[in-house]
């Protein structure tokens, strides 16, 4: 049933690729029939964010929420037909009168994931807990993509970072939850709202980019976005000299994504990566096995020594002297250095993470759209709080060589950042609601 079709802006000759078409589905268009796993209590709600801490952040339970599992119509990186995603349409419910009226979409983008079968539409998943606890337990509906690639997905690869592809499967997940609205008993006021951690915070900015600028959605009106921790200034990023944290896992995977959409990062396999890995690591992303590929990938050393084993030395040279090299190239192209967006957005982060930092990302991006006059940004610091929770003493450590230090900054990007930052995110939201 195609309820919510897209408003194409696009010319006569790039209409098929981009609006799907005529014999095929519809972008958004259910390709199953929308499926409730599973409905979710207050009590039970409580009970969960109560044994994990996380309801001191994100408040008592005042919905119940019922999980609904989607399989729908996107296109590819290419803007090609026939590619599919899965994902999770979360439902608030119950007497409370937040829970029973016309309910704001939040459609969230979820962050680095490595194992290909991980899907959304699993109320034991940490993300997926999350979103039910800040937001649809608080009478938001919300929708969260599996991306290309994953779970039901049948695409042969996902397209990592790809700021094109990532929007369409964000922005194809509220027309998916428009069609499903009616057979799983929510009410949408029409108002959506854009948000992603981590990869999904570019995901979730680069929605609503295309959201506002060309894939306008029947029906729907994007009313604000809230993108955290997310890498937006991916020139710079990939240009600098010394990795951050996890970059054995996150470059070959951008590299070897962008090699698949581009096809210009690199002649051969053996011209970026080091043996044995360019002779499988163009396949190698997503896994079925997450420890294994982690293994390969040496995530028990620094990324910078893991590198060294990993590419071939004189491509990162390339990448590092910029110029027209194909990769820092790619990298502007997916960054948002220049985005003036049309509504209302916040940015979120920790000034001490140690794989996202704003210093890279975040604080360029807001300086960017200070110097330009753009004042419908605005950027929140959750340091203070990780701190406060999590670091000993409530200082952040200083000394690389104890467990403290280890302890704490391996776990700033996650678990520690994300839920002050969706706290932000919902205060944000509620006032654009």
């Amino acid at each position: 049933m195609k309820l919510f079709r897209l408003t194409c802006v696009a010319s006569a000759a790039a209409v098929l690729a981009a609006c799907g078409g005529s014999d095929g589905p519809d972008r958004g268009e259910l390709l199953d029939p929308a499926a409730i796993v599973t409905t979710l209590t207050v009590a039970q709600i409580d009970a969960a964010t109560a044994q994990s801490g996380l309801q001191a952040v994100s408040g008592p339970a005042k919905c119940d929420v019922k999980v609904v599992a989607l399989n729908y119509a996107t296109i590819g990186a290419k803007g090609e037909d026939g590619a599919n995603s899965s994902g999770v349409m979360l439902v608030p419910a119950g007497s409370d009168p937040a829970c029973s009226g016309a309910a704001p979409l939040v459609a969230y983008a979820r962050g680095t994931n490595a194992l290909k079968t991980r899907t959304l539409a699993n109320p034991q998943d940490g993300e997926t807990a999350s979103l039910i606890a800040f937001f649809a337990a608080q009478g938001y509906a919300v929708v969260a993509t599996d991306y290309l690639g994953y779970a039901k997905s049948t695409y042969t690869y996902h397209p990592y970072q790809d700021a094109a592809s990532e929007g369409s499967a964000v922005i194809d997940s509220v027309r998916a939850a428009g069609n499903a609205a009616s057979a799983v008993g929510a009410k949408l006021s029409g108002k959506v709202m854009f948000t992603g951690y981590s990869q999904g915070g570019h995901s979730s900015a680069a929605a609503q980019r295309a959201a506002e600028d060309k894939d306008k959605i029947k029906d729907f009106s994007v009313v604000g976005g809230a993108h955290l921790a997310g890498p937006y200034n991916l020139g710079t990023a990939l240009s600098l000299p010394t990795p951050t944290a996890g970059s054995q896992l996150f470059l070959p995977f951008i590299i070897t994504a962008w090699q698949h959409a581009y096809g210009n990062i690199y002649g051969k396999a053996s011209d970026a990566f080091q043996p044995p890995y360019d002779g499988f690591i163009e396949t190698a992303f997503p896994s079925t096995d997450v420890a294994g590929l982690y293994a390969q990938l040496r995530m028990d050393l620094p990324a910078a020594s893991a590198l060294n084993l990993i590419l071939q030395p004189a491509f990162v040279e390339g990448v590092r002297a910029k110029g027209n090299n194909p990769l820092y190239q790619a990298g502007l192209k997916n960054s948002f250095i220049g985005w003036t967006p049309k509504a209302p957005v916040l940015l979120c982060g920790g000034s001490g993470d140690p794989v996202v930092p704003p210093a890279v990302h975040q604080n360029v991006l807001m300086a960017d759209f200070t110097a330009r006059n753009v004042t419908n940004v605005t950027s929140v610091d959750v340091d203070a709080q990780v701190q406060a929770a999590f670091a000993p003493g409530g200082v952040a450590p200083t000394d690389p060589a104890t467990p403290e230090f280890a302890t704490y900054y391996s776990n700033y990007h996650s678990p520690y950042e994300p839920m002050f930052c969706y706290a932000a995110a919902r205060q944000f939201f509620d006032s654009v609601r």
